[in-house]
């Protein structure tokens, strides 16, 4: 049985974009084929709530290799995309922090497929947060099917 959402979905106006690109690079490193997180669309830093987006393109870099015939998102590049959320996070809170890498997930589970020309929404829910060491439990929806759901730890670097 799919888990509760960690966000409530009626505070997610999928359309009211907060952070961008530009902002998000100026708190992740990620650039070119590796910048997974495109949009940024709640944020609560009070209630340790975060949610974005990544619109999965027709020709993305592994759509061609990742199952020829059936493309479907890897996992891995989830998890990425996850990580990438829960930096921005850490970065806009710490932003004198020079790096924050990550360092470790627990409790992954993949319920659904990620194709080409879907909206994967991330949501990150702080879990244990310092100016060392951060985890956030996350999720990824595709409409209302919950993907993924992980917890994501990272650390000062």
């Amino acid at each position: 049985m799919p888990p509760p959402v960690l966000v409530d979905p009626t505070k997610l106006d999928l359309e009211r974009v907060l952070f961008g690109p530009e902002e998000i690079r100026r708190r992740n490193p990620h650039r070119h084929e590796m910048e997974l997180l495109h949009g940024i669309v709640h944020y609560d830093p009070e209630a340790g709530e975060i949610a974005g987006f990544v619109d999965l393109a027709e020709d993305a870099f592994w759509a061609r290799g990742h199952i020829p015939g059936r493309p479907l998102f890897p996992g891995v590049l989830m998890i990425e995309a996850a990580a990438q959320l829960c930096s921005f996070y850490y970065k806009d809170q710490f932003p004198e922090v020079p790096f924050f890498g990550f360092a470790g997930i627990e409790e992954v589970r993949f319920r659904a497929t990620v194709v080409p020309g879907d909206r994967l929404v991330l949501i990150g829910r702080r879990h244990q947060f310092n100016h060392r060491r951060a985890s956030f439990d996350t999720q990824g929806l595709v409409g209302e099917s919950v993907a993924f759901q992980a917890r994501i730890i990272g650390m000062r670097v």
